[in-house]
């Protein structure tokens, strides 16, 4: 079972403050740009994983979806999904991500928001979303980018001797495996797999890529956040887009 660092009371109010604000990275960076990769969701299913509050469920259905799934490994995520974001098109699932092969249902796009570096066996992952996927259908998803999850100490930037930053130190980058990080908590467990394993596995697995995109700001989120700037320096995340073969 993955671990379930939502659950914890302690990270779970850390992260409702930090989403609560407006000028986060998923709202100003990430959600734009996975966003703008979305196909025509008019009469189409979606599975979204890790799909904590609901938003996104809701969007799609706004966006035209005959009907959404949203499963969480986190109690306390879809108990506010439910309170807040709740949707007759829409349902619920406390699930672990390993566990998705057990649904019945068969799904136009399966959608990820920053839950997949928290994946063990990412190959089954892939699998597992093939087998769901209608004939021709997308996966769509984002996670950490594999310079954020590479060094074993967690991210570090080289400082002058006034706290500018330099550059950020990049290590570890071909050791594949787990990561434990100081986020919020102490020991917050994350996979890491440099971008070489990421693509093979997704193509091995039967998908074909049709977009990477490593998001940047915009001028207006760098107008909310200058501290964002850091982002050309060192992308926080990657999104991909794979078709069904």
């Amino acid at each position: 079972m993955s671990q379930n660092v939502y659950d914890n009371d302690l990270f779970f109010e850390k992260y409702r403050e930090l989403r609560n604000n407006q000028d986060n990275y998923n709202t100003l960076i990430e959600q734009p740009a996975i966003k703008a990769l979305l196909p025509d969701l008019k009469g189409k299913t979606v599975l979204d994983l890790g799909c904590g509050y609901g938003n996104n469920c809701i969007d799609f259905i706004k966006k035209g979806a005959l009907s959404v799934v949203g499963i969480d490994i986190s109690h306390k995520m879809l108990e506010v999904a439910r309170k807040e974001n709740p949707n007759e098109l829409v349902e619920y699932m406390l699930m672990d991500m390993n566990k998705i092969g057990s649904l019945t249902q068969r799904f136009d796009l399966v959608f990820s928001s920053l839950a997949f570096h928290y994946v063990k066996d990412f190959k089954k992952l892939l699998y597992d979303i093939r087998v769901l996927l209608n004939d021709g259908g997308i996966l769509l998803y984002s996670q950490e980018h594999p310079y954020t999850t590479a060094p074993k100490v967690g991210p570090t930037w080289t400082k002058d001797e006034y706290g500018n930053k330099v550059h950020y130190n990049l290590s570890d980058y071909m050791h594949s495996g787990k990561r434990y990080s100081k986020w919020f908590i102490d020991n917050v467990e994350k996979y890491h797999r440099p971008i070489s394993e990421v693509i093979n596995s997704i193509i091995s697995e039967g998908f074909i890529i049709n977009s990477i995109v490593e998001p940047v700001p915009d001028k207006y989120a760098l107008d909310r956040r200058p501290d964002f700037k850091d982002e050309f320096d060192k992308t926080t995340c990657i999104i991909i887009k794979g078709t069904k073969a």
